[in-house]
């Protein structure tokens, strides 16, 4: 009868079982929870076509060269969620274009990329409302400007509150 009151407070296997169970339980549990938020954030696809991407490329690169010899400037604000763009040439003239579309994409996923159509103003600033979160965005603005290919401009930029900071 003594050996039945010396068990209290003893270490079991079902001490151990329940031990193991949590243990890899929560493994198991942080696991899933982290393939699910990696599933719902950034595919990691760049390009849809990558060979074809690289035959394109020096063509690409080619229009860059060409049109950073043209000497233009721009000037991108998003201010209380409207977008307002203006393009000057080599002497700071401003130029009139009549059409540009503006494409953000978020660096991290591509669940809240936007494109984006910009109407003229009579000043000859570009104008478009439009909804983004806070944080890193792409702003990749293609502008009809009379050229033989759009006027690309590519930018990275914050936004806090509506504006870029």
């Amino acid at each position: 009868m003594m050996g039945m009151t010396d068990r209290k407070g003893e270490f079991t296997g079902w001490h151990m079982l329940a031990i193991m169970v949590a243990f890899f339980g929560v493994v198991i549990a942080v696991n899933l929870t982290m393939a699910v938020m990696a599933r719902k954030s950034w595919t990691g696809m760049v390009v849809e076509n990558t060979y074809v991407a690289s035959q394109q490329f020096n063509a690409i690169a080619a229009e860059g060269r060409a049109q950073e010899a043209l000497g233009w400037s721009s000037e991108l604000a998003i201010e209380d969620g409207i977008v307002t763009y203006r393009l000057r040439d080599a002497d700071g003239v401003a130029l009139r274009p009549q059409a540009a579309t503006v494409f953000f994409r978020h660096p991290a996923y591509d669940a809240a990329d936007q494109q984006v159509a910009l109407t003229p103003l009579p000043d000859g600033r570009l104008m478009a409302k439009v909804d983004l979160g806070d944080g890193q965005w792409i702003v990749d603005i293609e502008t009809e400007a009379g050229l033989e290919h759009p006027y690309r401009d590519p930018r990275r930029v914050t936004l806090r509150n509506g504006s870029i900071q």
